[in-house]
Protein backbone atom coordinates (compact mmCIF):
# COMPACT_ATOMS: atom_id res chain seq x y z
CA UNK A 1 0.00 0.00 0.00
CA UNK A 2 2.83 2.36 0.85
CA UNK A 3 4.37 1.66 -2.54
CA UNK A 4 1.10 2.49 -4.33
CA UNK A 5 0.66 5.63 -2.22
CA UNK A 6 4.16 6.81 -3.08
CA UNK A 7 3.49 6.10 -6.74
CA UNK A 8 0.29 8.10 -6.58
CA UNK A 9 2.08 11.06 -5.03
CA UNK A 10 4.81 10.87 -7.70
CA UNK A 11 2.25 10.79 -10.52
CA UNK A 12 0.44 13.73 -8.98
CA UNK A 13 3.66 15.72 -8.82
CA UNK A 14 4.49 14.87 -12.43
CA UNK A 15 1.00 15.89 -13.49
CA UNK A 16 1.36 19.18 -11.66
CA UNK A 17 4.73 19.86 -13.29
CA UNK A 18 3.34 19.15 -16.73
CA UNK A 19 0.42 21.50 -16.08
CA UNK A 20 2.58 24.50 -15.30
CA UNK A 21 2.32 27.40 -17.69
CA UNK A 22 5.83 28.26 -18.89
CA UNK A 23 7.35 31.03 -20.99
CA UNK A 24 10.70 31.26 -22.82
CA UNK A 25 13.57 32.81 -20.88
CA UNK A 26 13.35 36.05 -22.89
CA UNK A 27 10.28 36.89 -20.79
CA UNK A 28 11.15 37.80 -17.22
CA UNK A 29 11.50 40.37 -14.48
CA UNK A 30 13.09 43.68 -15.58
CA UNK A 31 12.38 43.02 -19.28
CA UNK A 32 11.58 45.77 -21.77
CA UNK A 33 8.52 45.35 -23.98
CA UNK A 34 8.51 47.19 -27.29
CA UNK A 35 6.40 50.33 -27.33
CA UNK A 36 4.18 51.38 -30.21
CA UNK A 37 3.52 47.96 -31.72
CA UNK A 38 1.67 44.76 -30.97
CA UNK A 39 3.48 42.54 -28.47
CA UNK A 40 3.30 38.74 -28.79
CA UNK A 41 3.57 36.65 -25.63
CA UNK A 42 3.81 32.87 -25.88
CA UNK A 43 4.74 29.71 -24.06
CA UNK A 44 3.61 26.19 -23.19
CA UNK A 45 0.93 24.62 -21.02
CA UNK A 46 -1.18 21.48 -21.00
CA UNK A 47 -3.03 20.85 -24.26
CA UNK A 48 -6.42 22.55 -24.05
CA UNK A 49 -5.43 24.72 -21.08
CA UNK A 50 -6.65 28.31 -21.12
CA UNK A 51 -3.90 30.86 -20.52
CA UNK A 52 -4.62 34.51 -19.72
CA UNK A 53 -2.11 37.37 -19.97
CA UNK A 54 -2.85 40.60 -18.09
CA UNK A 55 -0.90 43.81 -18.69
CA UNK A 56 -2.17 47.16 -17.46
CA UNK A 57 -5.83 47.30 -18.57
CA UNK A 58 -5.44 44.54 -21.17
CA UNK A 59 -6.44 40.93 -20.73
CA UNK A 60 -5.83 38.47 -23.56
CA UNK A 61 -6.47 34.72 -23.50
CA UNK A 62 -5.50 31.72 -25.62
CA UNK A 63 -5.98 27.97 -25.44
CA UNK A 64 -2.94 25.71 -25.70
CA UNK A 65 -3.00 23.58 -28.83
CA UNK A 66 -2.52 19.81 -29.04
CA UNK A 67 1.23 20.23 -28.59
CA UNK A 68 0.81 22.52 -25.60
CA UNK A 69 1.75 25.76 -27.37
CA UNK A 70 -0.14 28.99 -26.77
CA UNK A 71 0.26 32.56 -27.93
CA UNK A 72 -1.48 35.89 -27.36
CA UNK A 73 -0.85 39.25 -28.97
CA UNK A 74 -1.17 42.36 -26.85
CA UNK A 75 -2.24 45.68 -28.34
CA UNK A 76 0.42 48.42 -28.23
CA UNK A 77 1.43 49.29 -24.68
CA UNK A 78 2.12 52.66 -23.08
CA UNK A 79 3.47 53.37 -19.61
CA UNK A 80 6.00 55.77 -18.14
CA UNK A 81 6.33 53.66 -15.02
CA UNK A 82 7.36 50.05 -14.35
CA UNK A 83 4.49 47.61 -14.74
CA UNK A 84 3.62 44.03 -13.86
CA UNK A 85 2.82 41.26 -16.34
CA UNK A 86 0.65 38.38 -15.12
CA UNK A 87 0.23 35.03 -16.90
CA UNK A 88 -2.35 32.63 -15.50
CA UNK A 89 -3.41 29.10 -16.26
CA UNK A 90 -3.43 26.28 -13.75
CA UNK A 91 -0.59 28.22 -12.16
CA UNK A 92 0.29 31.90 -12.17
CA UNK A 93 3.48 33.73 -13.17
CA UNK A 94 4.14 37.39 -12.46
CA UNK A 95 6.93 39.48 -13.96
CA UNK A 96 7.71 42.71 -12.14
CA UNK A 97 9.64 45.90 -12.92
CA UNK A 98 8.76 45.61 -16.62
CA UNK A 99 9.37 48.69 -18.77
CA UNK A 100 7.82 49.82 -22.05
CA UNK A 101 10.42 51.18 -24.47
CA UNK A 102 12.69 50.32 -27.37
CA UNK A 103 14.12 46.82 -27.95
CA UNK A 104 17.14 46.06 -30.15
CA UNK A 105 18.98 42.82 -30.92
CA UNK A 106 22.81 43.12 -30.94
CA UNK A 107 24.32 40.38 -33.09
CA UNK A 108 27.41 39.43 -35.11
CA UNK A 109 30.88 38.23 -34.26
CA UNK A 110 33.69 39.26 -31.91
CA UNK A 111 33.55 43.03 -32.34
CA UNK A 112 29.92 42.95 -31.24
CA UNK A 113 30.77 40.46 -28.52
CA UNK A 114 33.63 42.63 -27.20
CA UNK A 115 32.75 43.73 -23.69
CA UNK A 116 32.51 47.12 -22.02
CA UNK A 117 35.47 46.23 -19.78
CA UNK A 118 37.53 45.71 -22.96
CA UNK A 119 36.67 49.09 -24.49
CA UNK A 120 38.45 52.42 -24.25
CA UNK A 121 38.21 54.21 -20.91
CA UNK A 122 36.55 51.12 -19.48
CA UNK A 123 36.96 51.90 -15.78
CA UNK A 124 35.22 55.25 -16.12
CA UNK A 125 32.55 53.84 -18.41
CA UNK A 126 31.70 51.11 -15.89
CA UNK A 127 31.70 53.58 -13.02
CA UNK A 128 29.23 55.82 -14.88
CA UNK A 129 26.91 53.03 -16.04
CA UNK A 130 24.10 53.58 -13.55
CA UNK A 131 21.29 53.64 -16.14
CA UNK A 132 18.33 51.77 -14.64
CA UNK A 133 16.17 52.40 -17.72
CA UNK A 134 18.58 50.37 -19.85
CA UNK A 135 18.01 46.63 -19.54
CA UNK A 136 20.32 43.86 -20.73
CA UNK A 137 19.75 40.26 -21.81
CA UNK A 138 22.65 37.98 -22.84
CA UNK A 139 21.87 34.95 -25.00
CA UNK A 140 24.22 32.10 -24.12
CA UNK A 141 26.26 30.48 -26.88
CA UNK A 142 24.40 27.58 -28.45
CA UNK A 143 24.69 25.81 -31.78
CA UNK A 144 22.25 23.16 -32.91
CA UNK A 145 21.05 21.48 -36.07
CA UNK A 146 17.40 22.04 -35.20
CA UNK A 147 15.61 25.35 -34.50
CA UNK A 148 15.10 25.82 -30.76
CA UNK A 149 12.10 27.32 -29.00
CA UNK A 150 14.14 28.70 -26.09
CA UNK A 151 17.64 29.91 -25.34
CA UNK A 152 19.91 27.94 -23.02
CA UNK A 153 19.36 30.43 -20.22
CA UNK A 154 19.60 34.06 -19.30
CA UNK A 155 17.78 36.81 -17.50
CA UNK A 156 17.11 40.51 -17.90
CA UNK A 157 19.51 42.69 -15.92
CA UNK A 158 19.23 46.32 -14.90
CA UNK A 159 22.18 48.29 -16.28
CA UNK A 160 24.57 49.24 -13.49
CA UNK A 161 28.29 49.12 -12.64
CA UNK A 162 27.67 45.62 -11.32
CA UNK A 163 26.11 44.28 -14.55
CA UNK A 164 27.59 46.19 -17.49
CA UNK A 165 31.24 45.09 -17.51
CA UNK A 166 30.72 41.90 -19.52
CA UNK A 167 27.99 43.23 -21.80
CA UNK A 168 28.52 44.09 -25.49
CA UNK A 169 30.27 47.46 -25.63
CA UNK A 170 28.85 48.42 -29.04
CA UNK A 171 25.36 47.48 -27.90
CA UNK A 172 25.66 49.39 -24.64
CA UNK A 173 27.05 52.58 -26.16
CA UNK A 174 24.38 52.42 -28.87
CA UNK A 175 21.62 51.94 -26.32
CA UNK A 176 22.96 54.60 -23.99
CA UNK A 177 23.06 57.14 -26.80
CA UNK A 178 19.48 56.42 -27.82
CA UNK A 179 18.20 56.33 -24.25
CA UNK A 180 19.62 59.80 -23.63
CA UNK A 181 18.23 61.23 -26.88
CA UNK A 182 14.81 59.58 -26.87
CA UNK A 183 14.33 59.55 -23.10
CA UNK A 184 12.67 56.13 -23.19
CA UNK A 185 13.75 52.77 -21.72
CA UNK A 186 16.05 50.62 -23.83
CA UNK A 187 16.10 46.83 -23.97
CA UNK A 188 19.28 45.33 -25.45
CA UNK A 189 19.42 41.65 -26.37
CA UNK A 190 22.98 40.41 -26.96
CA UNK A 191 23.21 37.38 -29.26
CA UNK A 192 26.64 37.03 -30.86
CA UNK A 193 29.67 34.74 -31.14
CA UNK A 194 33.25 35.69 -31.96
CA UNK A 195 34.86 34.40 -35.15
CA UNK A 196 31.60 33.33 -36.75
CA UNK A 197 30.66 33.67 -40.39
CA UNK A 198 27.30 34.98 -41.53
CA UNK A 199 26.15 31.63 -42.94
CA UNK A 200 25.84 30.22 -39.42
CA UNK A 201 23.28 32.93 -38.61
CA UNK A 202 21.02 32.24 -41.62
CA UNK A 203 18.04 29.83 -41.41
CA UNK A 204 18.69 26.57 -43.24
CA UNK A 205 16.00 27.03 -45.90
CA UNK A 206 17.28 30.52 -46.74
CA UNK A 207 20.87 29.25 -46.86
CA UNK A 208 19.91 26.43 -49.24
CA UNK A 209 18.38 28.92 -51.66
CA UNK A 210 21.64 30.87 -51.94
CA UNK A 211 23.55 28.20 -53.95
CA UNK A 212 26.88 29.77 -53.00
CA UNK A 213 29.74 28.81 -55.34
CA UNK A 214 32.10 28.09 -52.44
CA UNK A 215 29.72 25.67 -50.74
CA UNK A 216 29.84 22.92 -49.53
CA UNK A 217 33.64 22.98 -49.67
CA UNK A 218 33.94 26.08 -47.44
CA UNK A 219 31.66 24.58 -44.82
CA UNK A 220 33.79 21.46 -44.78
CA UNK A 221 36.90 23.61 -44.39
CA UNK A 222 35.36 25.38 -41.40
CA UNK A 223 34.17 22.18 -39.80
CA UNK A 224 37.43 20.28 -40.32
CA UNK A 225 40.23 22.83 -40.80
CA UNK A 226 43.64 21.54 -41.75
CA UNK A 227 46.48 22.37 -39.32
CA UNK A 228 48.35 25.47 -40.46
CA UNK A 229 51.17 26.71 -38.19
CA UNK A 230 51.24 30.06 -40.00
CA UNK A 231 47.52 30.69 -39.42
CA UNK A 232 46.04 32.49 -36.44
CA UNK A 233 42.81 30.56 -36.88
CA UNK A 234 42.13 27.75 -34.41
CA UNK A 235 42.52 24.25 -35.84
CA UNK A 236 39.94 22.22 -33.83
CA UNK A 237 36.63 21.34 -35.41
CA UNK A 238 34.22 24.27 -35.36
CA UNK A 239 30.70 22.84 -35.48
CA UNK A 240 29.28 26.25 -34.56
CA UNK A 241 30.32 27.38 -38.05
CA UNK A 242 27.93 25.06 -39.90
CA UNK A 243 25.16 26.83 -41.80
CA UNK A 244 22.12 27.80 -39.71
CA UNK A 245 23.33 26.37 -36.40
CA UNK A 246 23.60 29.75 -34.63
CA UNK A 247 20.32 30.96 -36.03
CA UNK A 248 18.75 27.78 -34.68
CA UNK A 249 20.16 28.12 -31.19
CA UNK A 250 20.54 31.86 -30.63
CA UNK A 251 18.08 33.73 -32.89
CA UNK A 252 15.11 31.43 -33.51
CA UNK A 253 14.22 31.42 -29.78
CA UNK A 254 13.94 35.22 -29.93
CA UNK A 255 11.76 35.34 -33.04
CA UNK A 256 8.43 36.93 -32.21
CA UNK A 257 9.67 38.98 -29.27
CA UNK A 258 8.69 42.47 -30.37
CA UNK A 259 11.75 44.50 -31.39
CA UNK A 260 12.50 47.80 -33.07
CA UNK A 261 15.46 46.45 -35.01
CA UNK A 262 18.90 44.85 -35.15
CA UNK A 263 22.46 46.13 -34.99
CA UNK A 264 25.04 43.90 -36.66
CA UNK A 265 28.86 43.85 -36.53
CA UNK A 266 30.30 40.98 -38.58
CA UNK A 267 32.17 40.37 -41.82
CA UNK A 268 35.76 39.61 -40.89
CA UNK A 269 35.14 35.86 -41.16
CA UNK A 270 33.51 36.24 -44.59
CA UNK A 271 36.46 38.10 -46.10
CA UNK A 272 37.62 35.08 -48.17
CA UNK A 273 34.46 35.45 -50.29
CA UNK A 274 33.58 39.16 -50.54
CA UNK A 275 31.85 38.76 -53.92
CA UNK A 276 28.98 36.88 -52.30
CA UNK A 277 28.76 38.78 -49.03
CA UNK A 278 26.08 41.22 -50.16
CA UNK A 279 23.87 38.32 -51.27
CA UNK A 280 24.55 36.45 -48.04
CA UNK A 281 23.65 39.42 -45.87
CA UNK A 282 20.59 40.29 -47.93
CA UNK A 283 19.38 36.73 -47.34
CA UNK A 284 20.10 36.94 -43.62
CA UNK A 285 18.24 40.23 -43.26
CA UNK A 286 15.20 39.20 -45.30
CA UNK A 287 14.92 35.82 -43.57
CA UNK A 288 15.04 37.35 -40.10
CA UNK A 289 12.42 39.91 -41.09
CA UNK A 290 10.19 37.26 -42.61
CA UNK A 291 10.27 35.16 -39.46
CA UNK A 292 9.68 38.07 -37.10
CA UNK A 293 6.69 39.20 -39.14
CA UNK A 294 7.15 42.86 -38.25
CA UNK A 295 7.89 44.09 -41.77
CA UNK A 296 11.20 45.62 -42.82
CA UNK A 297 12.48 46.53 -39.36
CA UNK A 298 15.73 48.58 -39.27
CA UNK A 299 18.91 46.59 -39.69
CA UNK A 300 22.00 48.66 -38.89
CA UNK A 301 25.40 47.40 -40.03
CA UNK A 302 28.88 48.34 -38.80
CA UNK A 303 31.29 48.50 -41.72
CA UNK A 304 34.65 46.81 -41.15
CA UNK A 305 37.21 49.14 -39.58
CA UNK A 306 40.72 49.68 -40.86
CA UNK A 307 43.06 46.81 -39.94
CA UNK A 308 46.41 45.64 -41.23
CA UNK A 309 45.52 42.11 -42.28
CA UNK A 310 48.75 40.07 -41.82
CA UNK A 311 50.11 38.80 -45.12
CA UNK A 312 53.76 39.19 -46.13
CA UNK A 313 53.93 42.49 -44.22
CA UNK A 314 52.04 44.26 -46.99
CA UNK A 315 48.49 45.43 -47.57
CA UNK A 316 47.48 44.89 -51.15
CA UNK A 317 44.14 45.30 -52.82
CA UNK A 318 44.20 42.89 -55.75
CA UNK A 319 45.67 39.53 -56.63
CA UNK A 320 46.05 36.21 -54.86
CA UNK A 321 46.98 37.85 -51.55
CA UNK A 322 43.83 39.99 -51.41
CA UNK A 323 42.36 39.73 -47.92
CA UNK A 324 38.87 40.53 -49.12
CA UNK A 325 38.33 43.27 -46.54
CA UNK A 326 37.79 46.08 -49.09
CA UNK A 327 35.30 43.90 -50.94
CA UNK A 328 33.38 43.14 -47.75
CA UNK A 329 33.21 46.87 -46.98
CA UNK A 330 31.85 47.47 -50.46
CA UNK A 331 29.22 44.76 -50.00
CA UNK A 332 28.18 46.29 -46.68
CA UNK A 333 27.79 49.71 -48.28
CA UNK A 334 25.80 48.25 -51.18
CA UNK A 335 23.24 46.81 -48.73
CA UNK A 336 22.10 50.37 -47.98
CA UNK A 337 20.91 50.84 -51.56
CA UNK A 338 19.70 47.30 -52.25
CA UNK A 339 17.82 46.34 -49.05
CA UNK A 340 15.17 48.55 -47.40
CA UNK A 341 15.82 50.21 -44.04
CA UNK A 342 19.49 49.26 -43.80
CA UNK A 343 21.87 51.76 -42.22
CA UNK A 344 25.66 51.78 -42.23
CA UNK A 345 28.06 52.95 -39.53
CA UNK A 346 31.41 53.66 -41.21
CA UNK A 347 34.40 52.97 -38.93
CA UNK A 348 37.30 53.22 -41.38
CA UNK A 349 38.85 55.98 -39.25
CA UNK A 350 38.62 54.45 -35.77
CA UNK A 351 40.18 51.01 -36.16
CA UNK A 352 43.59 49.94 -34.92
CA UNK A 353 46.15 48.72 -37.44
CA UNK A 354 47.45 45.95 -35.19
CA UNK A 355 44.31 45.03 -33.30
CA UNK A 356 41.32 43.45 -35.03
CA UNK A 357 39.29 44.49 -31.96
CA UNK A 358 39.61 48.29 -31.81
CA UNK A 359 38.84 49.67 -28.36
CA UNK A 360 36.89 52.73 -29.49
CA UNK A 361 33.44 51.24 -29.33
CA UNK A 362 31.91 54.52 -28.14
CA UNK A 363 32.00 56.13 -31.58
CA UNK A 364 30.70 52.92 -33.16
CA UNK A 365 27.69 53.09 -30.86
CA UNK A 366 27.15 56.79 -31.59
CA UNK A 367 27.21 56.26 -35.35
CA UNK A 368 24.79 53.37 -35.12
CA UNK A 369 22.53 55.52 -32.95
CA UNK A 370 22.53 58.26 -35.60
CA UNK A 371 21.41 55.72 -38.19
CA UNK A 372 18.68 54.56 -35.81
CA UNK A 373 17.53 58.13 -35.18
CA UNK A 374 17.00 58.59 -38.92
CA UNK A 375 15.82 55.16 -40.09
CA UNK A 376 13.94 53.90 -37.04
CA UNK A 377 12.67 57.13 -35.54
CA UNK A 378 12.41 59.48 -38.53
CA UNK A 379 14.43 62.29 -37.01
CA UNK A 380 16.01 64.98 -39.14
CA UNK A 381 19.67 64.23 -38.47
CA UNK A 382 22.70 63.67 -40.66
CA UNK A 383 23.36 60.00 -40.13
CA UNK A 384 25.81 59.11 -42.88
CA UNK A 385 29.22 60.18 -44.03
CA UNK A 386 29.70 61.25 -47.67
CA UNK A 387 28.70 58.61 -50.23
CA UNK A 388 29.58 58.53 -53.93
CA UNK A 389 26.84 59.99 -56.15
CA UNK A 390 28.38 60.35 -59.59
CA UNK A 391 31.60 60.37 -61.61
CA UNK A 392 32.54 62.47 -64.63
CA UNK A 393 35.73 62.64 -66.66
CA UNK A 394 36.77 66.19 -67.55
CA UNK A 395 40.06 67.19 -69.17
CA UNK A 396 41.93 64.11 -68.04
CA UNK A 397 40.59 64.35 -64.50
CA UNK A 398 37.84 62.51 -62.64
CA UNK A 399 35.26 64.63 -60.85
CA UNK A 400 33.49 62.77 -58.06
CA UNK A 401 30.27 64.14 -56.55
CA UNK A 402 28.97 63.03 -53.16
CA UNK A 403 25.71 62.78 -51.27
CA UNK A 404 25.63 63.45 -47.52
CA UNK A 405 28.25 66.17 -48.00
CA UNK A 406 26.40 68.19 -45.34
CA UNK A 407 27.43 71.64 -46.53
CA UNK A 408 30.75 70.60 -48.01
CA UNK A 409 33.48 68.02 -47.60
CA UNK A 410 36.19 68.46 -44.97
CA UNK A 411 39.71 67.05 -44.98
CA UNK A 412 41.17 66.30 -41.56
CA UNK A 413 44.63 65.31 -42.73
CA UNK A 414 47.65 67.24 -43.95
CA UNK A 415 46.64 66.34 -47.50
CA UNK A 416 43.73 64.58 -49.17
CA UNK A 417 44.78 60.94 -49.18
CA UNK A 418 43.44 57.56 -50.15
CA UNK A 419 42.43 58.18 -53.78
CA UNK A 420 43.61 56.11 -56.74
CA UNK A 421 42.70 56.15 -60.41
CA UNK A 422 43.13 53.74 -63.30
CA UNK A 423 42.94 53.89 -67.06
CA UNK A 424 41.76 51.31 -69.54
CA UNK A 425 44.33 48.79 -68.27
CA UNK A 426 42.71 48.75 -64.82
CA UNK A 427 46.01 49.41 -63.03
CA UNK A 428 45.47 51.79 -60.16
CA UNK A 429 47.98 54.45 -59.15
CA UNK A 430 47.98 57.00 -56.35
CA UNK A 431 46.09 60.13 -57.37
CA UNK A 432 46.29 63.78 -56.44
CA UNK A 433 42.99 64.95 -55.01
CA UNK A 434 41.39 68.32 -54.28
CA UNK A 435 38.12 69.07 -52.52
CA UNK A 436 35.66 71.43 -54.19
CA UNK A 437 32.48 71.76 -52.11
CA UNK A 438 30.65 68.45 -52.42
CA UNK A 439 33.10 67.25 -55.07
CA UNK A 440 36.59 65.78 -55.19
CA UNK A 441 38.74 66.20 -58.31
CA UNK A 442 41.34 63.45 -58.75
CA UNK A 443 44.10 63.07 -61.31
CA UNK A 444 47.54 61.61 -61.97
CA UNK A 445 50.28 62.37 -64.50
CA UNK A 446 50.57 58.60 -64.96
CA UNK A 447 46.98 58.22 -66.22
CA UNK A 448 46.11 60.45 -69.17
CA UNK A 449 42.67 58.92 -69.83
CA UNK A 450 41.23 57.85 -66.46
CA UNK A 451 38.33 55.40 -66.38
CA UNK A 452 37.96 54.44 -62.72
CA UNK A 453 38.55 55.89 -59.28
CA UNK A 454 38.56 54.43 -55.82
CA UNK A 455 39.11 55.60 -52.25
CA UNK A 456 40.44 53.79 -49.21
CA UNK A 457 40.68 50.51 -51.12
CA UNK A 458 43.14 48.87 -48.74
CA UNK A 459 42.88 46.78 -45.62
CA UNK A 460 44.29 49.59 -43.49
CA UNK A 461 43.84 52.82 -45.46
CA UNK A 462 44.35 56.35 -44.27
CA UNK A 463 41.01 58.04 -44.89
CA UNK A 464 40.77 61.72 -44.03
CA UNK A 465 37.57 63.05 -45.61
CA UNK A 466 34.48 63.84 -43.53
CA UNK A 467 31.34 65.89 -43.83
CA UNK A 468 30.70 68.85 -41.55
CA UNK A 469 28.80 66.61 -39.15
CA UNK A 470 32.07 64.80 -38.47
CA UNK A 471 31.10 61.54 -40.18
CA UNK A 472 33.75 59.87 -42.36
CA UNK A 473 33.60 58.99 -46.02
CA UNK A 474 33.74 55.23 -46.41
CA UNK A 475 35.83 53.33 -48.96
CA UNK A 476 34.34 52.96 -52.44
CA UNK A 477 35.16 52.32 -56.09
CA UNK A 478 33.36 53.75 -59.08
CA UNK A 479 33.06 50.48 -61.00
CA UNK A 480 33.34 46.78 -60.35
CA UNK A 481 35.75 44.74 -62.51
Amino acid sequence: MKRFAALGILLALVGTARADVKLPAIFGNHMVLQRGMKVPVWGTADAGEKVTVKVLTQEQSATADSKGSWRVTLDPLTSDEPIEVSISGKNQIKFSDVLIGEVWVCSGQSNMERRVDQSANSEQEIKNSDHPKIRLFVVQHNFTDEPQSDVKGGEWMVCSPETIAHFTAVGYFFGRELQEKLNVPMGLIESNWGGTRAEAWIPKDAFDRLHLPYEPAWTEEWLHPKPNPASTRPTPERPFEAPAVLFNGMINPLVGYAIRGVIWYQGESNAPHPEQYREVMASLISSWRQRWGEGDFPFLVVQLANFHVPKNNTSVSKGDDDSGWPGVREAQAQLVNSVPNVGLAVTIDIGESRDIHPKNKQDVGKRLALAAEKIAYGQNVEYSGPTIKSMQVQDGKIVLTFDHADGGLVNKGDAVEGFEIAGQDGKFVKADAKIDGDKVVVSSDQVKEPKQARYGWFDDPKCTIYNKSGLPMGPFRTSTP
